[in-house]
């Protein structure tokens, strides 16, 4: 097949950023043409992104205009969007009548603010798009991450527009069921949506914590205020084993935390080391006795977890959105009620103290994920996917682009 990847952005910079390029690569190397409309670069890794994606097509000023060249050049059997805000874009390939897949990474397409959760009280919103966003949330301001003007407005009529667009997609393919029924609570077809967890590689063979009287406790991941860094270093003000944390990444709440963290009489056993490369990342997991994971926004699947359960390592997380998909509390690690800093403490604290439980729920962990997360399988169900849209795009078809106007308008 042809298929024509569609992104905001070209070279590595997040996680939506690395599953693009890993399975545009893993589908390239099974004999598929793969090529890709995309915004600015970010100028990380775009050689890599150029030799992945040989035919390359840049949206430039003329987004609508450059989006009809690209499918007039490519010929693309099927599009395959990632995250891309321009509805002109998103309109045009609608109006194509080519075969449509969206992967939902986030919460973008149907959330104002992009979060789900209350800028104030970071209370999780169950709400579907609704005149509510725009008024009681005051959604339509929000913070401006462009630069210049610290706020920016938020059209709530073509926020209404962009999920009316989306919905004309052939397939959603969400990475948890809790993504699954946010789609659904937004009047998504059912029908049309697919899970696929997106899977990360197989881990060093043979990598295990030796679950040392460190009692290394490890977190990595951006440091902004929905990954709720604060609310860890609360808990762990709380916990009564001795103890390290190794707090990897950065982020714009950092220097917060780390006052936080000074405050609370933490700073002799929590130390922040800033971002470092991922193959620097197996260092901590052999020494490490539990990871923390302590989301406070609605995380669509949070693939940290994945990944050290590929190491045999517990996970300790907030019941936030997609985790429950993956963390099974008392098999796999725990999950702790949203927000409990002192049951996230006590939960802490008892895999500090009992190596033997800890190394046990570290090891159903590597079964669990080797058995359901399998890499080979999740590239191989996107082959599969991607041909039967294709094969049964008739059944599906899109109305011309007149139609598709009138019915989206707001």
């Amino acid at each position: 097949m042809k298929i024509l990847y569609v992104h905001e952005r070209f070279g590595a910079l997040a996680g939506a950023e690395a599953n693009a390029y890993i399975t545009a690569e893993q589908l390239g190397l099974r004999g598929h043409e793969i090529g890709i409309l995309h915004g600015p670069g970010t100028g990380k890794n775009e050689e890599g992104w150029h030799r992945v994606f040989p035919s390359s097509f840049a949206l430039g000023d003329s987004p609508a205009a450059a989006t009809r060249q690209a499918l007039a050049d490519f010929r693309p059997d099927v599009v395959y969007v990632h995250k891309m805000a321009d509805l002109d874009v998103i309109e045009t390939l609608v109006a194509s009548g080519t075969p449509l897949v969206r992967m939902v990474h986030d919460h973008d397409i149907y959330c104002m603010r992009s979060y789900k959760y209350n800028v104030f009280t970071r209370e999780i919103c169950t709400r579907a798009a609704s005149l509510y966003c725009a008024t009681a949330c005051g959604a339509c301001v929000v913070r401006n991450r462009d630069g210049g003007f610290p706020l920016k407005w938020v059209s709530y009529g073509d926020k209404k527009r962009e999920i009316a667009l989306n919905r004309r997609f052939d397939r959603m393919v969400v990475v948890t069921t809790y993504m699954r029924d946010e789609l659904l609570n937004n009047g998504f077809d059912g029908d049309r949506i697919e899970i696929h967890a997106p899977v990360p590689r197989m881990g060093e063979e043979g990598l295990r914590s030796g679950f040392s009287d460190r009692n290394l406790i490890l977190y990595a991941g951006q440091i902004i205020r929905g990954k709720g860094v604060d609310v860890l270093l609360e808990a762990l003000a709380k916990v009564e084993s001795p103890f390290e944390c190794i707090i990897l990444g950065d982020g714009n709440h950092r220097e917060h935390c780390q006052q936080l963290s000074e405050r609370l009489g933490l700073s002799d056993r929590v130390h922040f080391r800033g971002f470092i490369p991922q193959e620097e990342l197996k260092a901590y997991y052999r020494d490490c006795s539990v990871v923390a994971l302590s989301s406070v926004w609605p995380e669509p699947i949070a693939t940290i977890g994945l990944e050290v359960m590929r190491y045999a390592l517990p996970v300790v997380a907030f019941d936030a959105g997609g985790i429950k998909d993956w963390l099974i509390d008392g098999h796999n690690g725990y999950l702790v009620p949203w927000m409990d800093r002192t049951a996230y403490a006590r939960r802490i604290d008892e895999l500090l103290r009992d190596k033997e439980k800890a190394r046990q729920l570290g090891r159903n962990g590597f079964e669990l994920v080797s058995e359901r997360y399998d890499f080979d399988g999740y590239i191989g169900d996107l082959e599969g996917m991607f041909g039967r849209v294709v094969a049964g795009r008739g059944h599906h078809a899109v109305p011309e682009v007149r139609e598709v106007r009138e019915r989206v308008r707001v």
